[in-house]
């Protein structure tokens, strides 16, 4: 029994590197879609294809990637072999940040095809850092685990 559970917990843990890595993809291209379409003339031929991106980015990646990193990050944690520490709960932390992150550029997503634009491109490249940090800081958490 020990043997299955060993394998079902390698099994969950490569799904979820694997779909953190396409969520990632996924919340570092986002915010640079929506300089690109900021940058397109409102109402435009150009402006609606980026819309089009933007969503065929949030429905196919960014969507079901974060749905399996909760999943297999949750399956991991009922296996009971995630040694808990704090380094665990800051890493939760900085993922439900992440999510909420993700959450806030889906809505952004809704305003520019409506034809709002409330952020400066120069706002939208800095939060193109976002993703960039949190992954720093999550890795330096799980691979050195520093409390």
């Amino acid at each position: 029994m020990q043997d299955v559970l060993a394998m079902i917990y390698l099994w969950l843990k490569a799904a979820h590197i694997i779909f953190v890595i396409f969520w990632m993809a996924g919340l570092f291209m986002l915010p640079r879609f929506f300089v690109y379409h900021q940058e397109a003339p409102e109402g435009s031929p150009e402006a609606a294809a980026w819309v089009d991106r933007e969503n065929k980015l949030l429905k196919i990646i960014l969507l079901p990637s974060i749905i399996v990193v909760w999943l297999a990050g949750l399956s991991l944690l009922g296996t009971g072999m995630v040694p808990i520490g704090g380094w665990f709960h800051a890493k939760l932390l900085l993922v439900l940040l992440l999510s909420g992150y993700h959450g806030y550029l889906s809505a952004y997503a809704k305003k520019l095809a409506r034809g709002e634009r409330p952020i400066t491109g120069k706002k939208l490249r800095l939060l193109n850092e976002v993703p960039g940090i949190a992954a720093v800081l999550i890795v330096i958490l799980v691979v050195i685990k520093p409390f």
